[in-house]
């Protein structure tokens, strides 16, 4: 069997994406007859069907699902060559792209690039903003090299490092704070008064499981699409909600009659990096690790 082409399985994985053959295409910026081609040369050099094609309509085979999963794999340790090689095998330069959740983003881009730029300044360093599910589809398809997210998080074929943790505070109005009792209990709470953010954000889950408001009568079923819009309800008097510690450390509450006390449990979420397994940039991951930790509300003692 001839050896496969990597652009080949480059467009192979575009094609999947896609679903597609006119949009894959245009994003291999070739000719759909060129792709086409593509993918019968791959089937022909080695032996077997990836699309069952019906007219203008095709499927992926099973084996053609799982040789994109292959593909995608033998791409990503290719970008990781390149890069290897374009960097002279100085694992302090290159570019690197960096996928950091909403809940996190705004608190800790501007102290995350001047922490890198200073001490790893042979690095390009680009940021993308988005949710962890979208975020962690791209990095396993190889879009972005590491990613920033918020802990506990299920990331199969993915090595995470924890960087520290970051309490929760519940946030009332300064009126309704002198209401509550000195060690309030989520109990005690107004029915459907506590506010959240909506469920593609991962910190509802961490607030939820952290905090005890499973199945909580005090949820509200108002839910906000930013920390920004929490804060704002609050400060409206129209209920409560869980702040990280992150988010109030950087003056989320500035101009605000909103003020912070501590959750009686200690509650908190865990903040840590994540990349693909078989890397070749661990040295890498592992030196910014040791930058950003000190920037965690409890930086965690990385080894």
């Amino acid at each position: 069997m001839r050896l496969p082409n990597l652009k080949h399985l480059y467009y192979l994985s575009v094609l999947h994406k896609e679903q597609h053959f006119a949009r894959a295409a245009q994003k291999c910026s070739v000719s759909q007859s060129t792709l086409s081609a593509a993918i019968q040369n791959l089937e022909d050099s080695i032996g077997q069907q990836l699309l069952e094609r019906e007219h203008k309509t095709f499927v992926f085979t099973y084996f053609g699902e799982a040789l994109v999963e292959k593909s995608r794999d033998l791409l990503n340790q290719t970008q990781d060559w390149i890069a290897f090689a374009q960097s002279s095998g100085d694992w302090q330069a290159g570019n690197i792209k960096i996928g950091v959740i909403p809940t996190i983003a705004p608190f800790l881009f501007e102290q995350l690039v001047n922490t890198l730029q200073q001490n790893l300044p042979k690095l390009t360093l680009q940021l993308l903003e988005d949710t962890t599910d979208n975020l962690t589809d791209l990095l396993i398809k190889g879009d972005v090299d590491l990613l920033m997210l918020a802990l506990p998080m299920k990331t199969p074929g993915c090595k995470q490092l924890l960087l520290g943790q970051d309490p929760f505070h519940l946030i009332a109005h300064k009126d309704k704070a002198k209401q509550l009792p000195k060690n309030v209990q989520i109990e005690q709470l107004p029915l459907n008064s506590i506010f959240l953010l909506q469920k593609e954000h991962c910190l509802t889950g961490h607030a939820i499981s952290a905090c005890g408001l499973a199945h909580k009568a005090q949820v509200s079923s108002l839910t906000a699409s930013s920390l920004y819009t929490l804060v704002t309800l609050v400060n409206s008097q129209m209920g409560f909600t869980f702040m990280p510690a992150m988010a109030l450390q950087h003056g989320i509450l500035n101009g605000t009659n909103v003020e912070a006390m501590a959750v009686t449990n200690n509650a908190f979420r865990e903040i840590g990096l994540v990349w693909r397994n078989g890397t070749t940039r661990v040295q890498l991951f592992r030196a910014i690790a040791t930058l950003l930790a000190p920037l965690m509300p409890k930086p965690a003692l990385l080894r």
